[in-house]
């Protein structure tokens, strides 16, 4: 999905070529398959090949993505998520992002969330 929210559109085997330690061609082409059944990737012919375009927003993905996270591994808790990021990437977050994320815990606050 990375690449294909990158590229905004692409072939399997230029999916993969955008990949790190990318799997075989058909293995790549299995995944577009279960991601288009799954709706988040759809597909157009292009001559002999499909071009597969992402068919989910990257912004409603990434909620998405977060809402799962967030239910599978941390059982609905935010403050675990948190904890669990500020323990994994505690010496990489900077002053300037704390408080960034200050600020929106307070605006979260005051809107009543």
């Amino acid at each position: 999905m990375d690449v294909l929210y990158r590229r905004g559109r692409a072939s399997a085997a230029e999916v993969r070529e955008g990949m790190h330690d990318a799997p075989g061609y058909s293995a790549v082409r299995a995944m577009l398959r279960v991601l288009e059944e799954k709706g988040h990737v759809k597909h157009e012919s292009e001559g002999l090949k499909y071009v597969y375009v992402p068919s989910v927003n990257h912004d409603k993905a990434k909620r998405s993505a977060v809402k799962h996270l967030l239910d599978v591994f941390f059982s609905d808790s935010p403050d675990q998520v948190v904890a669990a990021l500020l323990d994994v990437s505690g010496k990489r977050i900077t002053r300037e992002e704390l408080d960034r994320m200050t600020q929106m815990i307070e605006k979260a606050k005051k809107e009543g969330r």
